[in-house]
């Protein structure tokens, strides 16, 4: 399966970088998966998170904007954002709504804000998908959403 490839640099630390992480609550076993995933490449980088559970993949952005609002309000300002859901194709047009309109507001969020992101939301065909593609030892998704943040936390910090 292709996907994210990692090289050396993805491996170096990001002291000190603040992620928010938004999961969304539907499909909670595989985003679970997804989070594990994302904490622990998080914490392998040096970095920290903050996790905000929503209903669904279409509350993220919302909830991002939010608590990235309130952060920067506080003083304590997040410097990168990891997006977990994962919406999975129906009998409805619903899947082509959620899973565009979810990528279409986090990527508009990221650019307006110059907020480094790694969206994790999975768009798949049906549960064993999800499942390859979010289980750590697997596909790890997760991690990969969260590497792609950190390696944009790592370009802002570079270019600063």
């Amino acid at each position: 399966m292709a996907g994210f490839a990692p090289d050396d640099t993805d491996a170096a630390p990001v002291p000190g970088a603040r992620i928010l992480v938004v999961a969304a609550r539907f499909n909670a076993g595989i985003v679970g998966l997804l989070r594990a995933g994302a904490l622990a490449a998080i914490e392998r980088l040096g970095a920290s998170a903050t996790v905000i559970d929503v209903p669904g993949a279409l509350e993220i952005a919302c909830a991002a904007a939010i608590a990235l609002e309130a952060a920067e309000r506080a003083g304590a300002p997040f410097e990168g954002l990891v997006a977990l859901g994962c919406v999975i194709r129906g009998e409805t047009y619903h899947f082509e709504i959620v899973a565009n309109e979810s990528s279409r507001a986090l990527t508009d969020l990221s650019v307006a804000r110059r907020l480094p992101l790694g969206n994790g939301i999975l768009t798949v065909e049906n549960d064993e998908q999800a499942i390859v593609r979010a289980d750590p030892k697997q596909g790890d998704k997760g991690a990969d959403a969260a590497l792609a943040a950190l390696s944009l936390i790592r370009l802002k910090r570079s270019l600063a």
